[in-house]
């Protein structure tokens, strides 16, 4: 049966109800999709990185490689979040790799911490010109070249790479760039945000085809004028083979964490970046100091010092934070807490993201409390999670005391976050759905 067009609305801030009616099947297969496509994909980040794009990309291009697809990443040397080049890559221009179905050429970076624009701005250019230089000799032919941002620059090497090798060129947007930095207050001059800003339309105009992971996304790009038949929603989703509800767990590593054995042990796991809001985080679980309630803080990022200094200064008794674990680790992290936690900063234009975390965890089973608005809070309320307005440490305490003595009810929430993704979110069907998309591309007649 070919693959379902995935369709969905957004109105007054929610989607509409994700049923089976929000899906209509494809009328047919197109001659290139049903041949093997020699696919090139461009990524500043990859595993062994830990994080959302490196999952997203690392899975797709497992599943074109499966279904029969060349695939070809090429990316940096892996570093992100620490700067700390591993071993067996340090000191190297170039590596390759073979995957089970792909394989993987690393070209050299300038590695730096995730903190600092100045100092990461370097290390995205660096990759930029590298994988641009190396690139056309290391990759071999591409009827289609992938590029995801962020990295912005990595676009740029890319829209080079397609031109060289006569391929199509298709951008998967997973952040709003330069628009994110706006938010946030990192970028202020008007003149340098118009300049980007063109910048950024010129590459979608560029481009073959563009995917986006939120629908919000897809709105912001339509009303600044890049064409809708060139903008396709795919979401993020879940390896729901590798996150499952039956994961093994440790049975000393709630202990590790920092619970006790009677203590609601809540989990935040992912970056602590500007975004998170993880301050107010450690404010709720102040609020529930005393009441059983332990929150576990485990990762790395540009904000984890600050929030390290935080706990201290409040001297918060059940709140720990811990290193980062390697991705293999996740599934058993999850099987060891009581309730998962996705966060964001209280930001309109984050009405518009969707953290790609909350997919694993419900895929795992595990209750989950949001602290998010828009896109995210519309699909853990379908989820059958509890959802509580972004940085408001008293709703989120709250919510954390609803389930300290309800384990049944924290089973029902499970149960039915594990249900939901199964139906919308399992990322090989939006691996093939994805692939449309680059058969799409390459139907286009002419050759560049």
């Amino acid at each position: 049966m070919p693959d379902a067009v995935f369709v969905t609305t957004l109105t007054a801030g929610k989607y509409d109800s994700w049923n089976s009616s929000r899906y209509c099947l494809a009328d047919g297969l197109t001659q290139s999709e049903t041949r093997n496509l020699r696919i090139l994909l461009l990524s500043h980040y990859f595993p062994p990185e830990i994080g959302a794009p490196q999952a997203r990309l690392s899975e797709m291009a497992e599943a074109w490689g499966e279904d029969g697809d060349s695939v070809t990443v090429l990316t940096g040397m892996p570093n992100h979040p620490t700067g700390v080049v591993p071993a067996q890559y340090r000191g190297r221009l170039v590596m390759r790799e073979r995957k089970l179905n792909f394989r993987v050429v690393r070209t050299w970076l300038f590695a730096t911490p995730n903190e600092g624009m100045v100092k990461k701005t370097l290390g995205h250019l660096s990759f930029m010109i590298s994988s641009a230089v190396l690139g056309p000799f290391l990759t071999g032919r591409a009827d289609v070249v992938v590029v995801s941002s962020p990295t912005f620059f990595s676009i740029f090497s890319a829209r080079f790479l397609a031109r060289v090798k006569r391929a199509r060129l298709v951008i998967d947007v997973r952040d709003l760039w330069p628009a994110i930095f706006v938010e946030l207050g990192v970028l202020s001059n008007r003149r340098l945000i118009s300049l980007l800003e063109r910048i950024e339309l010129a590459c979608y105009a560029a481009a073959d085809e563009v995917v986006v992971v939120t629908d919000g996304f897809r709105e912001d790009l339509i009303r600044r004028g890049v064409p809708g038949e060139k903008v396709t929603l795919i979401p993020n989703g879940v390896d729901l083979e590798r996150f499952t509800p039956d994961a093994l767990d440790d049975s000393h590593l709630r202990e590790r964490l920092g619970a006790g054995p009677d203590d609601l042990l809540v989990l935040y796991i992912g970056a602590h970046g500007i975004s998170h809001g993880l301050t107010a985080v450690a404010d709720a679980a102040k609020l529930c100091q005393g009441e059983r309630i332990h929150v576990a803080f485990v990762g790395a990022g540009a904000e984890k010092a600050k929030l390290a200094d935080h706990v201290r200064a409040e001297a918060m008794t059940n709140v720990s934070m811990h290193d980062p674990v390697p991705r293999d680790s996740v599934p058993g992290m999850l099987a060891a807490a009581d309730v998962c936690l996705v966060p964001l900063r209280d930001i309109p234009l984050f009405a518009s993201f969707i953290p790609s975390k909350m997919f694993e965890f419900l895929g795992a089973g595990k209750a989950v409390i949001g602290s998010v608005a828009g896109e995210a809070a519309a699909i853990l309320d379908d989820a059958g999670a509890i959802v509580v307005p972004p940085e408001d440490p008293a709703a989120l305490a709250a919510a954390m005391r609803e389930l300290v003595d309800d384990s049944t009810r924290r089973k029902t929430m499970g149960a039915a976050g594990r249900a939901y993704v199964e139906a919308h979110f399992d990322r090989r069907v939006l691996a093939r759905r994805f692939r449309r998309v680059l058969g799409r591309a390459t139907d286009r007649s002419g050759r560049r």
